[in-house]
């Protein structure tokens, strides 16, 4: 954790948040999962892709892996480290840095929800875009998007974009 001075305030800076755009190749091209939240969670009713807080002593990519099998139930076939976003958490005066991944999961399968979501949807990624609650997480599908384009993999990046899993 680092300090930075705002005014005559100090704001604390971390590096705590993954989110993670769960995404796979089905017969229409890049499908993405969106979660819906459920009643009385935050943000009820929003669609939204995973999300998750990185524990003591985990690393970003553990984070996504442990948020999707929490989450989803999925074990992701590859995993991308695509971006990174910041969120401030007002409430605790912190500057969230957020590592933003993608885990591509195969086809045919369909996510188990835990509590705090009661819906999904497999959208193609346009259509996800434009239903996701968060412009961070739109942000993300259009670099997904972009890096995933030739329909298979990263193509000249696979090799820097690739998390070994």
């Amino acid at each position: 954790m680092t300090d930075l001075v705002s005014g005559d305030a100090s704001i604390a800076l971390r590096v705590s948040i993954i989110d993670l755009v769960v995404a796979r190749f089905g017969d229409d091209g890049l499908e993405i999962l969106l979660l819906r939240r459920a009643a009385g969670m935050r943000c009820t009713g929003a669609w939204e892709i995973v999300h998750g807080k990185i524990e003591t002593g985990e690393r970003p990519e553990v984070s996504a892996l442990r948020e999707l099998r929490e989450e989803t139930g999925f074990t992701a076939e590859r995993l991308y480290n695509i971006t990174l976003g910041g969120f401030y958490l007002h409430h605790q005066g912190v500057l969230s840095l957020t590592v933003v991944f993608c885990a591509m999961v195969p086809p045919g399968i369909d996510p188990i929800l835990a509590e705090e979501h009661d819906a999904f949807e497999w959208l193609p990624i346009t259509s996800a875009m434009d239903r996701c609650a968060w412009p961070r997480e739109r942000e993300a599908m259009s670099h997904i998007q972009h890096l995933l384009r030739n329909g298979s993999d990263a193509g000249a990046v696979e090799d820097v974009l690739r998390v070994s899993i």
